[in-house]
C-alpha cells in the first residue's frame, strides 16, 4: 500500500510539472477502450465509491451525498476525460468542492483509492497513468476551495 501511495504522490507531483512538455500518447478513444468502456469505468467508480466509504482519510467528505447521482456523475466525468462518448453534466469542479476545504493529503488518498480500484478492475498501469494525467489537471479546481 506505501509503494502505491508513493507511486500516486510522485506520479501526480511529476505530471504536474511536465504536463505541457509530453509527447502525444495513444489516442483518448483508446484509454476510454481501455478503461473498458463505460462499463468498465462504472464497474471501477463503483469500487472506488466501497474504498472512499473506508477510508477515514475522506470518508467525512462524502458523507451526505447522493450516491446515485456521484456515481453516475463521476463515471460520466471519467468517461468524458478518457475520450469516450460521455457528457458530464454535474456542476463545475470549483462549485462542487467550495467550502470542501480539500487537503493534499485528501487528494491524495482519493487518488491512492483511485489507483487501487482500477488495479482492482485490471487496468494496466499505462492507462491508469494516462488516467491520472488528465485527472491531475482539476486538482487546483478542486483543492483548498
Amino acid at each position: 500500500m506505501m509503494t502505491t501511495l508513493l507511486r500516486v504522490s510522485v506520479l501526480i507531483s511529476v505530471m504536474a510539472l511536465v504536463a505541457g512538455c509530453a509527447t502525444p500518447g495513444p489516442s483518448e478513444d483508446s484509454l476510454y477502450q481501455d478503461l473498458g468502456k463505460r462499463a468498465g469505468i462504472a464497474e471501477m467508480v463503483e469500487d472506488l465509491m466501497y474504498r472512499i466509504v473506508e477510508d477515514d482519510r475522506i470518508a467525512f467528505q462524502f458523507k451526505d451525498i447522493d450516491v446515485v447521482q456521484f456515481h453516475t456523475n463521476l463515471t460520466d466525468q471519467l468517461c468524458e476525460l478518457s475520450g469516450g462518448p460521455c457528457t458530464y453534466t454535474g456542476r463545475p469542479m470549483t462549485d462542487v468542492h467550495d467550502g470542501m476545504n480539500v487537503t493534499e493529503t485528501q487528494f491524495n488518498a482519493l487518488a491512492e483509492q483511485l489507483v487501487l480500484a482500477m488495479e482492482d478492475n485490471g487496468i494496466s498501469t499505462s492507462a491508469q497513468n494516462r488516467l491520472l494525467e488528465r485527472l491531475v489537471e482539476l486538482h487546483p479546481q478542486i483543492t483548498h476551495r
